[in-house]
C-alpha cells in the first residue's frame, strides 16, 4: 500500500495532480480540532509575554535618561550577542527595546511551536501508524504534510494578529498600528521558515524525535549565526532568518522587505519537503536506518541503559544549550552593574537578594532561569513513559520479567541524574565565563555550587510528574505548571515585586539564592525528602492502575 502511494505521488517532482492534495481541508479541520487547547496555550502565552514585556519596559524605563543609560550598557559585544544588532540603539524607545531585546528570543519560541506542529502532524502520525490508516482512505499523498503546514500557518498568522492588537492597544509612544503589525508579522514569517525546515527534516529521519531535534538544532544554529554577526561580521547575520527579521528594524526604520526573504525561504523549504516526500515510503525516512550490532551491549540489556539510550539525544541537546546559555550569561556579569544602575526595580530586587557585589546578586537572579530550563528537560524525561505507554511500546516490555517499578524507575533515574548533570554543566560554563568577564576567579566555584543547589527542586519537579503519571496519566501535562510557575514568580516576580507567598508555592522558591545568599541545608533536605515521597507515591500508583493497551 505504501509503495503504491509513493509511486502514484511521484508522477512529477511534487506528486502530480490535484489528487495528491485530496482530503487536505478535512485534515486541517481535524488537526485544529485536536490542537485547539495546545495552540490556544501557545498563542496566549506568547502574546501575553509580549504585552507584559512592553508594559515592564514602560515602567522600568519611563524617562529618556534611563533609556539612554540602558542603551549605553547594551552597546557591548556580550550584550549584543544576547539581544540584536546595534542599529536599534540609535533610537532606544520602548518599541526599539522590543525589537532589540525580545524579537530574537521570541523567534526561537515561535520556531519551536512551528516545528512541533509540523512534526506532530506528519512524522509522529507515521511513527504511530495512524498515517497509514488515514492514507488508506480518500486522502492524497501530500494531504498530511499540506495540512500540517497549513495549521502552522494558521497558528502563526493568529499569533501575529494577537501580538499586533496587544501592542496597538497599549498606546505606548512610538508603537502605532503599522509598527505593531510589522512586529507581529515578523513572528509569522519566522514561524513559516522553521515550519518549512521541519517539513524537510520530517522526510529525512524515520522518527519524530529525530525530525524535531534536527529542526531545533537548525534553530540553534540560526541563533548562533545571528549572535556572531551582530558582534562581528554582519554577513553572518544575513545567513540566519532570525537575523533577517531583526533587520526589519521594527519601531526604528520599519523595513518590510526582509519579510520577503523569509517568505521565499519558507516556500522553498516547503516545496523541498513535498518533493522529498515522494522519494520515500510511509513510515520510512530518506536517511537509511543504521545497522546495529549483532548483539546488544550490556547497557542496553538493563532498564537504566535502555532508558538512557531513549533520552540520549534530548539530554545532549539540552546539555549543549544550557552550557551555551551559562556562557552567555556569564559573559555579561562584568557589565551587570552598568546594565542595572538606572533601573530602580531591578536594583531593588538585587538588593533584596543580597550579595557582596552586583555581579553575585545578578547571577543569583539569572540562576533561576537556568534551573527552569533544566526543569523543562526533567518534565520531558519524566513524561516519556506516558508516550511509551500510549504508543504501545511499554506493554511488550512489561510482558517480560521486567517489573513496573524497574521500568518506570529507569526513566525516573535518567530524569534525576540527567537534570542534575545539566545543572552542573550550566554552572560550570556560567562560572568560567563569569570569572573571565569579572576577573574574579572565585566565581567559578561559587556559580558551580549555586547551580548544584537547585538539584533538589528539580527532583521535586520529577516527583510531581511521576505522581501524575502514576495515578492520573491523562493529566500528566499538568506537570508543566511547575517550571512555568517557577519562572513567573522566581524571575519576573522578583522584578515585579510579587508577594513572598507566591514564591513559596514553588519548590524553586525554597532554594538558597547562592552565591549572593547563605547556604541553608534544611530546605535542601526537606525538598529531597518531598521528592522521594512523591516518587514513591507515583511508583505505587503506577503499580496499582491498569496499563493502557493497544
Amino acid at each position: 500500500m505504501t509503495t503504491t502511494a509513493a509511486a502514484s505521488g511521484a508522477r512529477s517532482a511534487f506528486g502530480a495532480g490535484p489528487g495528491a492534495f485530496a482530503g487536505t481541508v478535512r485534515l486541517i479541520r481535524f488537526a485544529l480540532r485536536r490542537d485547539r487547547v495546545r495552540l490556544s496555550v501557545w498563542l496566549l502565552a506568547l502574546a501575553l509575554a509580549t504585552l507584559a514585556t512592553a508594559s515592564e519596559y514602560t515602567t522600568l524605563y519611563a524617562t529618556a535618561e534611563k533609556r539612554a543609560g540602558v542603551a549605553a550598557t547594551m552597546d557591548s559585544p556580550a550584550a549584543l550577542a544576547m539581544t540584536g544588532p546595534r542599529h536599534y540603539l540609535s533610537d532606544y524607545d520602548v518599541g526599539a527595546m522590543l525589537g532589540h531585546q525580545l524579537l530574537g528570543f521570541m523567534a526561537v519560541l515561535v520556531g519551536l511551536m512551528s516545528v512541533l506542529i509540523v512534526t506532530r502532524h506528519t512524522r509522529n502520525e507515521e511513527e504511530t501508524g495512524r498515517a497509514e490508516l488515514v492514507r488508506s482512505t480518500v486522502v492524497g499523498h501530500h494531504a498530511q504534510l499540506a495540512s500540517a503546514l497549513a495549521v502552522a500557518a494558521v497558528a502563526n498568522i493568529a499569533l501575529a494578529a494577537l501580538v499586533a492588537l496587544a501592542l496597538a492597544s497599549t498606546r505606548i509612544d512610538g508603537i502605532g498600528p503599522g509598527e505593531a503589525l510589522l512586529y507581529g508579522l515578523t513572528h509569522t514569517v519566522i514561524g513559516l521558515v522553521f515550519a518549512g525546515i521541519a517539513a524537510v527534516t520530517a522526510q529525512v529521519t524515520a522518527h519524530a524525535r529525530g525530525a524535531s531535534g534536527t529542526a531545533l538544532a537548525i534553530i540553534g544554529l540560526a541563533y548562533v549565526l545571528r549572535a556572531s554577526g551582530d558582534v562581528g561580521n554582519d554577513a553572518l547575520s544575513w545567513l540566519s532568518p532570525i537575523g533577517w527579521i531583526q533587520r526589519t528594524y521594527v519601531f526604528v526604520d520599519n523595513r518590510w522587505w526582509p519579510l520577503l526573504l523569509c517568505l521565499a525561504t519558507a516556500a522553498l523549504t516547503a516545496a523541498t519537503g513535498f518533493a522529498l516526500s515522494t522519494r520515500r515510503d510511509v513510515g520510512a525516512g530518506l536517511r537509511p536506518a543504521r545497522l546495529g550490532r549483532r548483539t546488544a551491549s550490556g547497557a542496553l540489556t538493563r532498564p537504566f541503559g535502555f532508558a538512557l539510550r531513549l533520552h540520549r539525544a534530548t539530554l545532549l541537546g539540552f546539555g549543549a544549550g544550557l552550557f551555551l546559555m551559562g556562557a552567555m550569561y556569564g559573559s555579561i556579569l562584568g557589565d551587570a552593574a552598568d546594565m542595572v544602575k538606572d533601573v530602580e526595580q531591578v536594583q531593588e530586587a538585587l538588593a533584596e537578594i543580597g550579595g557582596s557585589s552586583v555581579a553575585e546578586s545578578f547571577a543569583s537572579m539569572v540562576m533561576v532561569v537556568i534551573a527552569v530550563v533544566a526543569a523543562v528537560f526533567v518534565v520531558m524525561a519524566s513524561l516519556r513513559p506516558r508516550a511509551e505507554e500510549s504508543a504501545g511500546r511499554a506493554e511488550p516490555l512489561l510482558a517480560t520479567g521486567l517489573s513496573r517499578h524497574r521500568w518506570l524507575g529507569s526513566h525516573v533515574a535518567v530524569a534525576l541524574t540527567g537534570g542534575t548533570a545539566l545543572l552542573l554543566a550550566a554552572g560550570l560554563s556560567f562560572g568560567l565565563a563569569g570569572a573571565t568577564s569579572t576577573g574574579d576567579t572565585s566565581l567559578l566555584g561559587k556559580l558551580f555550587w549555586a547551580a548544584a543547589a537547585y538539584a533538589p527542586a528539580l527532583w521535586v519537579t520529577v516527583g510531581v510528574a511521576v505522581v501524575l503519571f502514576g495515578w492520573c496519566p491523562r493529566a500528566g501535562s499538568a506537570a508543566w505548571v511547575v517550571p512555568v510557575y517557577a519562572f513567573l514568580v522566581g524571575y519576573l516576580g522578583a522584578i515585579l515585586r510579587f508577594p513572598d507567598w507566591t514564591n513559596n508555592l514553588s519548590p524553586f522558591g525554597h532554594v538558597p539564592r547562592l552565591p549572593a545568599g547563605q547556604m541553608s541545608w534544611t530546605p535542601m533536605l526537606v525538598l529531597t525528602a518531598v521528592a522521594a515521597g512523591l516518587i514513591l507515591l507515583g511508583l505505587t500508583g503506577f503499580h496499582r492502575r491498569d496499563l493502557e493497551t493497544k
